[in-house]
């Protein structure tokens, strides 16, 4: 199985609970409006790699609590996330993914390949298209208030502090280029002030 990467940071504070291993897909049929990652959504592109690699990668990685699942649309390339997710997940890790799609949506796929086994791996999952109308910056790793942040596994409890807490997002600069993750609301904040500033 493989996965079509679009990027991967890590580790990182702002795509869930602790540290963790942030890989963003490539490619969403989705393509919410005002998504802060608009150069996913074309299903070339990217960096293929084998579950099984991104998965080693995301074990070795030291101090992290987790893996987070982006894009794109994870659910695109379920089978190829379904097994990296039980990979890291046998090794201890938890998975959280974010999709656009919602949990009934995915329910009534669960049959397609990879779905039912993806969502079976999810310790947190995020569903629900980004609403750029609908901005949430009360509700930590949340885009918009439609979204919903669903507990599949006892890993976690909505209860965590953590999960109160307002959106963050990182800033890092390596060789030239500045990127920035986390809080998707930002982006299209920061394009608005760009160009009436």
């Amino acid at each position: 199985m493989v996965v079509r990467v679009a990027q991967v940071v890590a580790p990182t504070e702002a795509e869930g609970p602790g540290h963790r291993f942030a890989v963003w897909v490539q490619g969403c049929p989705l393509r919410c409006p005002g998504c802060c990652n608009p150069e996913m959504f074309p299903e070339e592109g990217g960096t293929v790699v084998a579950a099984e690699e991104l998965a080693r990668r995301a074990i070795e990685t030291v101090g992290i609590e987790g893996v987070s699942l982006l894009g794109g649309e994870p659910f695109a390339q379920a089978p190829g996330c379904a097994s990296f997710a039980q990979l890291v997940r046998e090794a201890g890790l938890s998975v959280m993914v974010f999709t656009g799609y919602t949990m009934g949506e995915l329910e009534s796929r669960r049959a397609d390949p990879g779905v039912g086994e993806l969502l079976s791996a999810c310790d947190l999952l995020v569903d629900g298209r980004f609403e750029r109308d609908l901005v949430d910056t009360s509700r930590r790793w949340i885009g918009s208030s439609n979204q919903v942040c669903h507990f599949p596994s006892a890993r976690y409890s909505p209860d965590d502090p953590r999960f109160a807490m307002p959106n963050t997002a990182e800033l890092r600069l390596s060789g030239g280029t500045l990127t920035m993750n986390g809080w998707p609301g930002l982006v299209p904040d920061l394009r608005r002030r760009r160009r009436t500033g």
